[in-house]
Formats: C-alpha cells, structure tokens, sequence
C-alpha cells in the first residue's frame, strides 16, 4: 500500500512529507528531487515569493545511503519567508495584537474555509489552502519519478494555452507526436511551451493581463510513457486508473476541469471517427493506430501514452480587487483584499500536474506488482 500526506503552512517554518509504502532498496537522489522543485518555482508569470524561496529538500528518516529502508519515509521543505512571520504564525500565544484578516477574495477558499471550520481571521485559511502545499507534491513525486523509471516509465507536461491564446489545432497524442526535441524545448521555454511563436504570444497576453491588474488561466498537458498494460482496474468503480487521476487533477488549487485523451472533443464525433484501432505486432507487442482514449480504456493503462488535460482557472488574487464582503462586519464592500501573488502560474502547475501522474502510477503499479524490496518488485515486473 502506497499513500502520502503532507503538512505545514504557507508562511510557517517549513512543509512536512511522510511517504509510506516505497519498497527498500530504491536508489533515491536529491538533487532530482529539487530539480522538480525548481521547475515548479519557474515559469512566465510567478509572483514575489518566488524570489524569496529557494526549495530544497531534507530527508529525515526512511533513506540511508542513498537507498530507501522500506520504512516510511520524512521529507522537509524549510520556507525562507518564516522569518518575516514567526510572529503572526507562532504556535504560541502572542503578546502583539495581530490584525486580523477579515475581508474575503472571490474565488478562493477564503469564505468556504471560515464559514466551515468557524474562523474569525481568514488568515487561519489562506496558510493551508495556499498553493505553496504543492510544493509538498512536487517533493514526493520526484521521489515517486525516481521510482518509475526503474520500471521505464516517464512523466512530462507542457502548457497548451493562456487564455484565449493556444495551439489552434488539436494534438495527435500517439508516440510519434512527442519527440524527445519537444520536451527540450519545452523545459528551455519560459511558458513550458514547444513552439517558440506561441510562447512570446503567451508572454504577451499575460503582460496585457498584469497591467490592467488582472491574472490568467490555461490548459495544460500531462503525458506519461512506458506504462504498462494493467494499470488500473474495473472491477470497482474507485479502483479504475481515470478515477485515480482524475481527483488526482482536480486537487490541484485552481483547476476546475480536466480530461483524459480527447475528452471532450470525442463527444462531438462519432464512434468510428473515436475509437483506436488496435494491431498485434509480429514481434508479440500490442498498439494502437490512434490514442484518442489517453492510454485509458475500461480504466485500466493500454500501453499507449497516458495523456491527461487540465484546466486551470485565474488565479482569485487580483492586483485589482473584486467587490466583496467584510467578514468581521458583515458589510459589503467595493474591494476585497490583495495579497502578494502570481499573474499565471499555468506552467508551473503543470510540473505539479506531473507529480500527481507520478503518485498515482507509483501506486498503480505497486498495487499490481507488488514487493517489498526493488529486487522483488522488478522480478514480479519481469515475469
């Protein structure tokens, strides 16, 4: 049984990872791990914290020389910015009187979170629902990516659009469509974007965003390859592949849609135009002539690249404010609040999305294959 959790708060002294369920014996680097980090931290369009920040993690337990014991396992992520909050954010009693934070942000968790948990100061809710938690994901997926490769299967995303400015026709999503060059420039792009003209009308709309104090939202891509035929079940509804992923996605702050293959696109076709033909190779091996299903059918992996699209909304933070109301008094007001923020973070979600494919194929496949050691696991892999 694979499962994570993190904790920790956005300004507080650091976030917290425990990993559970890794086989003993996975050669884990660091320095990959905070390469994931970095790539989230980047992108056209991220904010001031981004400056302060410099994420790096420390193993506390479940790793000795550079190989996992089996045993659950503590990742931490210490945040810089503590130092300007140790006062608003002590877990003691404080002697100062702290402000509180009263006026709520249309489209955050803001209003939901007070209302539920019975919060007088908002603050209480931004710490935890801020996107700084994604960072804890990235963490663990780059050690769960560490974990697939041992088994040939890698993750990669990349932007699709900003707002209205995107790709105007649709991606083949077979193999041959996501050549090794494509993920090169895609990581040396500011917006995570292959094509170089697209990129620089990305960075544009985001520019005519930021002036008139505004943010953007776009759609992203994740693609995974190498998994095998398996993954998955249909046997119960929770235990297919696409339900996995699909609250994997949907967990990311600010994403409000996602789709597995075409999606959407195969409900404005028929059946002979949608569904892949599969072949049976010569040499034993199995594909399929197109990969509208995503890699998915029945909910479990096919073979072919697992390809998952993701929406993601404005970022609520507007430099800007919306009318809104006053917490503590109950009065509506003209502007809500701002608080320091990105314009776009579509790209770096993307790297958060590529956690997520990580953790959930990690668990798939232990769940298929099982073992407690790498030795084990490869053997069950093999056969």
């Amino acid at each position: 049984m694979f499962r994570f959790l993190t904790a920790g708060e956005s300004h507080g002294p650091c976030l917290t990872m425990i990993v559970e369920g890794l086989p003993a014996g996975l050669t884990v680097e660091k320095d990959i791990i905070d390469a994931d980090l970095r790539r989230r931290q980047g992108g056209y369009g991220r904010g001031g914290r981004m400056k302060i920040e410099k994420d790096a993690i420390s193993f506390l337990s479940g790793v000795r020389h550079g190989k996992t014991l089996g045993s659950p396992i503590t990742l931490q992520i210490e945040n810089r910015d503590w130092v300007n909050w140790e006062e608003r954010m002590s877990a003691e009693p404080v002697e100062a009187e702290i402000e509180a934070v009263s006026r709520i942000r249309p489209g955050h968790a803001d209003f939901t979170g007070a209302i539920k948990y019975g919060h007088k100061d908002v603050r209480n809710v931004i710490e935890r629902s801020s996107s700084r938690e994604t960072a804890s994901r990235v963490a663990v997926g780059g050690l769960c990516r560490q974990f697939l490769g041992q088994f040939g299967i890698s993750v990669h995303s990349h932007v699709l659009s900003v707002v209205e400015v995107g790709y105007e026709e649709e991606r083949a999503m077979t193999p041959a469509a996501y050549p090794e060059e494509m993920w090169e420039a895609v990581e040396a792009s500011p917006m995570r974007c292959a094509d170089e003209a697209l990129t620089e009308k990305m960075i544009a709309r985001i520019l005519e965003a930021k002036r008139t104090g505004d943010t953007c939202g776009g759609v992203f891509e994740v693609v995974a390859f190498g998994a095998p035929i398996g993954l998955g079940s249909y046997s119960q509804w929770d235990r297919r592949l696409s339900t996995r992923l699909g609250m994997a996605m949907m967990s990311i702050p600010s994403v409000k849609a996602m789709e597995i293959g075409a999606g959407f696109g195969a409900t404005r076709a028929t059946g002979s135009h949608v569904h892949d033909v599969l072949r049976h190779a010569e040499d034993g091996s199995w594909f399929h002539l197109t990969n509208n299903a995503g890699g998915i059918e029945g909910g479990i992996t096919n073979g072919e690249p697992i390809v998952v699209r993701v929406g993601v909304k404005p970022i609520p933070t507007l430099a800007h404010p919306l009318p809104s109301v006053d917490l503590a008094s109950g009065e509506n007001i003209e502007q809500s609040r701002y608080e320091r923020s990105d314009v776009c973070v579509v790209p770096a979600a993307g790297v958060v999305g590529e956690a997520m494919m990580n953790i959930v194929l990690t668990e798939a496949l232990i769940e298929k294959f099982g073992g407690d050691s790498m030795e084990e696991m490869q053997k069950h892999f093999r056969a």
